[in-house]
């Protein structure tokens, strides 16, 4: 079965990085756009990174550009995200997602980032 597991979440000051991780599972990876999504308390669910199947494109919400970044190794099943220059409003639960064709949205279970001083 689709397994989406996500690790890297905690707490960071403001300015601060973190790196999360997810590791797929049980479908193709290779060949399958890869998706970063955050939930923030009282918000809805948003998109925060895309990248296409080989890595060749990726695109970032507004609120994330030039600080945070999307890539994946298919060899290793596993798209990250880097997060730079973090700020209080990107406290939130990221999930990974995977779309696909024919069956449906994946979530994995999220990870919990902090941005506080």
């Amino acid at each position: 079965q689709v397994q989406l597991v996500e690790s890297g979440g905690g707490l960071v000051q403001p300015g601060g990085s973190l790196r999360l991780s997810c590791a797929a599972s049980g479908f193709p990876f290779s060949i399958n756009p890869m998706n970063w999504y955050r939930q923030a308390p009282g918000k809805g669910r948003e998109l925060v990174a895309h990248i296409t199947s080989a890595g060749g494109s990726t695109n970032y919400a507004d609120s994330v550009k030039g600080r945070f970044t999307i890539s994946r190794d298919n060899a290793k099943n596993t798209v990250y995200l880097q997060m730079n220059s973090l700020k209080d409003e990107d406290t939130a639960v990221y999930y990974c997602n995977v779309i696909l064709s024919g069956l449906g949205w994946y979530w994995g279970q999220g990870t919990q980032v902090t941005v506080s001083s």
